[in-house]
């Protein structure tokens, strides 16, 4: 089984980017983000037509989240189920196959001096408190963190300490994989140089000058079957790119 994760920066301005994407990958999960549509205008019928269910929880020109699936899915939250935090569409949460899948688009936080930053570092409590029931169950948590976890996550030294790396965002994210839970990607690839995201400024892909901010997170009862994870840069050299590309995690399920 593929499960996919990718922040497509509007999906409607991407559409045609992702069918292709869903032809050649044939993934059986890809989790979108920054989907920037309302519900009602989602566009269902195309991704339908190449045999995906389409699980959508959006609103107009900002944020969003979808999950696509091959298989037939159960719908077990669109967002917190709190007003207080339902307000921005960024969490969506299905069961299929016998796996948990939460897709997330975390607050971008724009600047360490903000409000914005407050309510991400609180958005990310909250995404703790919603998650810890499920890590004993096959989980996988997938989606635009907006955080590098360590490092290794960035080009730029110099980038330490800033919005996406600063402390107290890593020691939020890292709150949540004590919960615990597993990077999929660091499973398989401990070295730095590999990123999910690119500015649109300054030649910043043709550089490699990057981030890894986007996720595929695993629970415990789900790590034993994970296979790779990998990036796949491939989509971020189209024309009109998102500046993300997808993150790919295979796993086996049992009796698949």
């Amino acid at each position: 089984m593929l499960i996919a994760t990718w922040n497509v920066n509007s999906i409607r301005s991407r559409l045609d980017q992702v069918q292709a994407w869903l032809t050649q990958q044939q993934p059986d999960v890809l989790c979108l983000q920054e989907t920037k549509v309302a519900d009602a205008e989602f566009p269902q019928a195309p991704f339908q037509a190449l045999g995906y269910h389409c699980i959508f929880y959006g609103q107009k020109s900002y944020n969003g989240v979808a999950i696509l699936s091959r298989d037939p899915v159960t719908v077990v939250s669109y967002g917190f189920g709190d007003p207080q935090w339902d307000e921005q569409k960024r969490l969506v949460h299905v069961q299929t196959q016998g796996l948990h899948i939460v897709n997330v688009y975390v607050p971008n936080g724009s600047d360490l001096n903000t409000d914005k930053y407050h309510y991400k570092l609180a958005w990310l409590t909250r995404l703790h408190y919603y998650l810890k029931p499920w890590v004993g169950e096959p989980l996988v948590v997938g989606g635009d963190f907006n955080i590098a976890p360590d490092d290794r996550d960035y080009y730029d030294p110099e980038c330490a300490g800033g919005i996406m790396a600063s402390e107290p965002e890593r020691q939020a994210l890292q709150k949540l994989l004590d919960l615990p839970l597993v990077d999929a990607f660091r499973q398989f690839t401990p070295d730095p140089g590999h990123y999910s995201w690119w500015d649109y400024r300054q030649g910043s892909f043709r550089r490699n000058r990057g981030w890894r901010i986007d996720h595929l997170y695993v629970s415990p009862a789900a790590q034993p079957q994970i296979r790779r994870c990998w990036i796949d840069p491939a989509p971020r050299r189209l024309e009109k790119p998102s500046d993300h590309t997808p993150v790919i995690l295979e796993i086996e399920i049992p009796n698949s």
